[in-house]
């Protein structure tokens, strides 16, 4: 009897020892945030393992294509709408369309047909600025202003995706004259960072006056301090509105799991832990906590780019940008 119970503990243990593991690539902040509430719920459902691998937003992308040949994660999740053209362009994801896919209410976020990318949450990016700042900027070309000069922080869009849509952003309002508006930002930007983290950090530290950011982000400072310092603006009232995607990556070793955990962004657990954890907007209709509806501000016009546009012309742009910004 005592043989026969060592050897169900250890059949156990082994069994214990060898539950799936889903390698899951994102970016950081995810990985503090709603990574930390919706990973024990999934790895409970499943009986599985999340690992999640972080790196900046802006290297997702460049991660899988490295390892296209010798694939090491089973899902993506935090790519742009910006990163789009080139993940399906290298074959990088397999379709699955969610059994869930009806709950997204906006279907124009459903940009691929085979459903190689699904969406997760959603915001409009904003120009944060600390409310000792007097006279904010109002638009664009108020940021122009000497009276700006060396405050504002932007992302840097070859390594930030935030830094990418804010590129995207000005080319949707300034057209082929967007060269000439950064040429005349440059006295405005303090220091150009690798992602949003550090950016927040000078501006919560008092180091920075105005960043690149999202509109929910006063929202944020009056959820977590009662109260705000840090004020929001949207330029010339016309948002661009970044949308995030996750995806199945192809030569995934956990297909089956990774289906499982693509069904899951778009559930109700996952999709009620976005707005206080991303601090985006989730995609699907659950209810929104009071300090969105009360220091969010209302998106009423948004502006984008085609995607067959930004497929033909982000690497130009990119390289552009680079020799404008750094000389």
């Amino acid at each position: 009897m005592k043989k026969v119970a060592i050897f169900a503990i250890v059949l156990l243990m082994a069994i214990a020892g060898f539950a799936e593991t889903l390698t899951i690539y994102t970016y950081s902040s995810f990985v503090s945030g709603i990574g930390n509430e919706i990973k024990p719920i999934f790895e409970k459902m499943y009986d599985c393992k999340i690992n999640f691998v972080s790196m900046s937003s802006g290297s997702l992308v460049a991660r899988l294509i490295l390892e296209k040949s010798n694939p090491k994660a089973d899902v993506v999740i935090g790519l742009s709408q910006s990163q789009i053209p080139e993940v399906l362009d290298q074959n990088l994801l397999i379709p699955y369309k969610p059994t869930n896919i009806a709950s997204v209410v906006n279907k124009s976020f459903l940009i691929d047909p085979l459903y190689r990318v699904i969406p997760f949450d959603y915001g409009a990016l904003a120009i944060d600025y600390s409310k000792s700042l007097k006279n904010p900027p109002k638009t664009f070309d108020d940021l122009l202003s000497s009276q700006y000069a060396h405050t504002l922080v932007i992302e840097d869009p070859r390594t930030s995706t935030t830094g990418l849509d804010f590129l995207l952003w000005t080319i949707a309002i300034y057209g082929d004259k967007w060269q000439d508006y950064w040429q005349k930002l440059m006295p405005t930007i303090k220091t150009v960072t690798s992602g949003w983290d550090t950016a927040f950090q000078m501006l919560e530290n008092g180091e920075a006056k105005m960043m690149v950011s999202f509109a929910t982000d006063e929202a944020y400072n009056y959820y977590y301090y009662k109260g705000s310092d840090i004020g929001v603006v949207i330029p010339n009232d016309e948002a661009y509105v970044m949308v995030e995607y996750a995806g199945i990556v192809k030569g995934t070793k956990h297909l089956s799991l990774a289906q499982k955990f693509i069904d899951f962004v778009l559930s109700k657990d996952f999709q009620s832990a976005v707005p206080l954890n991303q601090w985006m907007y989730p995609v699907t209709d659950v209810s929104l906590p009071q300090v969105f509806i009360e220091h969010a501000p209302v998106i009423t016009k948004t502006v984008t780019i085609p995607m067959g546009e930004i497929k033909t012309s982000l690497s130009k742009w990119i390289n552009e940008w680079t020799q404008i910004i750094i000389k």
